[in-house]
């Protein structure tokens, strides 16, 4: 009985230890700018991670953390972002996750509603998913 118990216990450790999917990577970011942490979101990219946005480019954790980091989480705090759809492809240890979204927000006192895509390219290093490239998009709803 021991033993049994023993394996299952060892089994759901192991579980845990690689429930580490991409898409949980991407989730984890999202979450993160949420809360305001920054030392959270910046854990899931790479130390090269690029960032397209509106037409500009930051290539780097650092550079993200510094310039538009704070922009986001602030939004993010502000802001209710739903994913209406989301696909992921794995091929070795890179990954790609697309997703379609729709956030809700005010600005100037107003409700606004965005329509947004994020395409986010990962690579596995050992157990765990880094961002290494983030492309955002987003429109007004028609």
């Amino acid at each position: 009985m021991r033993k049994i118990a023993a394996i299952a216990l060892l089994s759901t450790a192991t579980i845990i230890s690689f429930a580490n999917e991409p898409k949980e990577a991407l989730a984890d970011f999202h979450t993160a700018l949420v809360a305001g942490d920054k030392a959270k979101a910046s854990e899931v990219l790479a130390a090269d991670v690029t960032i397209y946005e509106s037409g500009y480019v930051e290539r780097s954790r650092a550079e993200y953390a510094e310039h538009h980091m704070p922009g986001d989480m602030t939004f993010a705090k502000a802001s209710k972002r739903s994913v209406l759809q989301q696909s992921q492809r794995i091929e070795g240890n890179l990954a790609v996750i697309w997703e379609e979204t729709e956030t809700k927000t005010k600005i100037g006192g107003k409700d606004v509603v965005i329509l947004g895509t994020e395409t986010a390219l990962q690579q596995k290093t050992g157990d765990k998913w880094k961002i290494v490239h983030v492309h955002w998009s987003s429109r007004k709803p028609k």
